[in-house]
């Protein structure tokens, strides 16, 4: 009886004028002139918080993975920024991964022993960062979760100036220091 006075009182629901139920177009992911998200990050340990809204005032890099210790990740993305000529001028970099900070502490410490480069490697364990750029993908039959698409951020003044988003989430092409320090 609840249940039929329930639906007997339910007004249908129209659609507002000019806006479609489903669309086709792809997700509208971080572009140039948005503001960094003002979400701490952890970097090290878990109470060391690092928010790169408040970090990066001037110019800098965010560099995103899919994945600490992963083979593109380790063998070529992330140590083709340590390693680029262009590194200094870039401003700070950092590298965000959906890991935990020890993950990629470890990681840092396998990639850059001597800590050099400068690098700053942190950790989304959350993935709040990662969605709210929307830059997280499903990747469950991977990972196990989800994780970021592979990326790199030019930062100016805390907005992003350019954005290199790989188009297949993990491939290494558009995201690679060569093309995005020149």
């Amino acid at each position: 009886m609840f249940a039929a006075r329930r639906l007997a009182t339910r007004v249908p629901r129209v659609p507002r004028a000019g806006v479609a139920p489903f669309h086709s177009t792809a997700p509208a992911f971080v572009q140039k002139g948005d503001a960094i998200p003002n979400i701490d990050l952890v970097e090290n340990s878990p109470g060391n918080k690092v928010n790169l809204a408040k970090e990066l005032s001037g110019k800098g890099v965010i560099v995103g993975v899919p994945a600490a210790f992963s083979p593109a990740c380790s063998a070529s993305h992330i140590p083709g920024y340590i390693n680029h000529p262009k590194l200094k001028e870039a401003g700070p970099v950092f590298v965000v991964a959906v890991n935990d900070p020890f993950v990629t502490k470890a990681w840092a410490d396998s990639l850059d022993p001597q800590a050099k480069s400068g690098v700053r490697f942190l950790g989304d364990p959350s993935g709040q960062f990662t969605e709210a750029l929307d830059l997280s993908f499903d990747s469950a039959a991977i990972f196990g979760n989800n994780r970021s698409k592979r990326y790199a951020l030019l930062v100016e003044n805390g907005k992003v100036k350019e954005a290199f988003v790989e188009p297949d989430n993990i491939g290494l092409n558009v995201s690679a220091a060569e093309k995005v320090l020149v």
